[in-house]
């Protein structure tokens, strides 16, 4: 169906007035309002500007404290956080990875690097996360349990040693369902959290149900450090293991350089680390801001042909980026036209994974509900306003 012009104009007016702006309006900007300056400065004027400094275990212990996680391991990015948790899981070369197509591709792109291969499965409607039934239905179908409890594809040779579900848009996945399933076929469970930083899954955080989790704090999410990651560890000695192997599995010495395993050089700078930690300090406000953004939105939409995605009811969404669901592809395409033809920045949901190259011959199942919203998802401007 064709969108009302004036029902997109009066979007695109709507969307002016919230940010009271007639320049263009991005999709999802930091806010600077803080300590940033102060702290930034600070790790200037010290010389420590790299990847040694107070900031960087500062803003490991403020995560830890926000989240409830045993152990934070600051690294140079969300994909690197990702990748490390991956390898502490024990994922290796051959193995397969549960994850969803729904996503986006750096959760795909540290499966690839760890030499594993990711199994595509189904979204669920409630969360836009992975779904646990259809991840169970294909695990009944294609997989199987040896005798020493490893969890193998029906030809016996490859194994299924973790999944990574994302939660979406800031949304909690289904996770009591996912980690009974994980359970049953003994898979662990290491989650996308790049996105969802302030979210909680039944009054936890999300990133610290599972083993491990992974946030980012790129420039677009809902707290940034300019780039940088965190990966998040259930255990604290596993944790303390991760941050040895991230910083060059170096063995401490106060001049000479010994590494007693291979190791990873995915150190955050301390510049990063102080300006995540004048960030951590406004996060409050900011879930805030944006949960007040998320309700005059849904407010908006009510009555509409276009459906506000709402947090799940188990859930308390962060709300990262906001999104609704168009009547047709048609009706999304239409509507993205028109809002940045006009300036207002708007999106469509990510191409699925399985249909770009190097993913394109994944094992899947049918990704009924994921290539339904990938025709309809529109992503609406989401950056945190009082």
């Amino acid at each position: 169906m064709a969108i009302n012009l004036s029902f997109g104009d009066n979007l695109v007016g709507f969307v002016r007035d919230i940010y009271h702006t007639d320049e263009f309006i991005p999709l999802h900007e930091p806010t600077f309002s803080g300590n940033e300056k102060k702290y930034v400065l600070d790790t200037i004027e010290s010389t420590f500007v790299s990847s040694v400094g107070k900031y960087v275990d500062d803003f490991e212990r403020r995560i830890e404290a926000y989240t409830g996680c045993g152990k934070a391991v600051a690294t140079v990015n969300g994909s690197a956080a990702l990748h490390v948790a991956m390898h502490m899981a024990g994922v290796r070369a051959g193995d397969l990875v549960l994850t969803q197509a729904l996503t986006f591709v750096a959760t795909c792109n540290a499966i690839y690097h760890m030499g594993a291969n990711p199994v595509f499965i189904d979204v669920s409607k409630v969360s836009l996360g992975l779904c646990p039934v259809a991840m169970e239905a294909w695990l009944c179908e294609n997989a199987f349990l040896k005798d020493n409890g490893g969890c193998f594809y029906k030809d016996g040779k490859q194994r299924i040693k973790a999944v990574v579900p994302m939660h979406t848009f800031g949304h909690p996945v289904q996770m009591d369902e996912l980690l009974a399933v994980c359970l049953k076929w003994n898979i662990t469970v290491i989650e996308d959290a790049a996105e969802s930083l302030g979210s909680l899954y039944k009054g936890k955080h999300t990133g610290t149900l599972g083993e491990f989790g992974a946030i980012s704090f790129n420039g677009n999410k809902i707290i940034t450090a300019g780039g940088g990651g965190m990966a998040l560890c259930k255990d604290v000695n596993v944790g303390l293991h991760a941050k040895h192997i991230t910083t060059t599995a170096k063995a401490p010495h106060p001049y000479e350089f010994y590494h007693d395993e291979p190791g990873f050089n995915y150190r955050m700078p301390n510049l990063n680390a102080a300006l995540g930690c004048a960030q951590m300090e406004v996060l409050p406000a900011f879930l805030q801001q944006k949960r007040g953004l998320a309700g005059m939105y849904e407010e908006f939409f009510a009555g509409t042909e276009y459906r506000f995605v709402s947090e799940p009811s188990y859930g308390h969404s962060n709300y990262w980026l906001n999104a609704i669901m168009c009547p047709d592809q048609e009706a999304r395409n239409n509507l993205l036209e028109l809002t940045n033809s006009k300036g207002v920045m708007t999106r469509p949901v990510w191409a699925l994974m399985h249909r770009l190259p190097m993913f394109a011959k994944a094992y899947r199942d049918d990704l009924i509900n994921s290539q339904w919203l990938e025709r309809i998802i529109v992503n609406l401007p989401s950056s945190p306003k009082s």
